[in-house]
């Protein structure tokens, strides 16, 4: 009875179909997934810029302007998540480090993701699609 009944409904019903799967499932799943390698390649960037920092700790801690001018031009950062505020701690008051005595304890910085949804935008940009993720380890 099923195979005698062929009017061709699957052919007129496909393109409704494929057209919902396509634009309510797939697209928001593929911005959600480019956000997310997005996301992985900033923090991997921000910590392969901190693994560099482990072994190349500043000599003076009070004047870190000419470290830090080396260091980022040694460490081959991803130039699509630039490293910005790097900022070093010395001691256990969260402070930035004034005694040449003293030796770092904690390094800090940051770098910005900028996300390019194709449906999600309500979503994942409220108000920027710009986001700012920190990173901050301590020295071996």
């Amino acid at each position: 009875m099923l195979i005698a009944d062929r009017r061709g409904a699957v052919a007129f019903e496909m393109p409704f179909i494929f057209a919902f799967l396509f634009l309510v499932i797939l697209l928001p799943l593929v911005d959600l997934a480019l956000a997310g390698f997005n996301y992985i390649s900033a923090y991997a960037a921000l910590r392969g810029f901190g693994q560099y920092l482990q072994y190349n700790q500043p000599t003076d801690v009070t004047s870190t302007s000419t470290w830090l001018t080396t260091v980022r031009s040694r460490a081959n950062a991803d130039p699509r998540y630039p490293i910005s505020d790097p900022t070093i701690i010395c001691g256990d008051n969260q402070t930035g480090c004034s005694d040449a005595s003293l030796s770092p304890k904690y390094y800090s910085f940051t770098t910005t993701v900028t996300l390019a949804p194709m449906v999600l935008g309500y979503a994942l940009c409220s108000n920027s699609c710009t986001y700012t993720l920190s990173y901050s380890e301590r020295f071996q």
